[in-house]
């Protein structure tokens, strides 16, 4: 039986993504990303910021290498993946990370400020990847 594993998050890329390739030559672009959780707390509005690692895999990766730059807001389809290794040290660790299989790309505006009356008119980009993600 297959488990469900999927999410969807929104946020700002934290800096400019990695852009590798495996030794087969399947591209590879890693980047993070910072969500924001606004809530209410005793009567203040209180900003929870998180962090996540992404990573994208084959033609989703070149378009990420090029679209993602520093700031960009983007949003995120995809699934969880754990990586676990033990470390020279003996010890066992263990990270998460989003693997992407769709991203959108918020607009950019030239003077790079999204004016409020253009928000009804703004057309996102889309990137999907339709090949299957890479198992290593």
């Amino acid at each position: 039986m297959h488990n469900l594993n999927s999410l969807i998050i929104e946020g700002n890329v934290v800096r400019d993504p990695v852009v590798k390739a495996t030794p087969k030559g399947t591209p590879l672009c890693m980047f993070s990303i910072a969500s924001n959780r606004f809530f209410k707390q005793e009567d203040q509005t209180t900003q929870e910021t998180s962090f996540f690692d992404v990573e994208t895999w084959a033609r989703l990766a070149e378009l990420c290498g090029e679209n993602c730059t520093k700031g960009r807001g983007v949003r995120v389809v995809g699934r969880l993946k754990q990586d676990r290794w033990v470390g020279t040290d003996g010890k066992h660790y263990s990270k998460i990370k989003v693997v992407a299989e769709h991203i959108e790309f918020k607009p950019l505006f030239k003077n790079g400020k999204q004016p409020a009356d253009a928000l009804d008119d703004m057309r996102e980009e889309t990137v999907s990847e339709k090949e299957a993600v890479p198992a290593f």
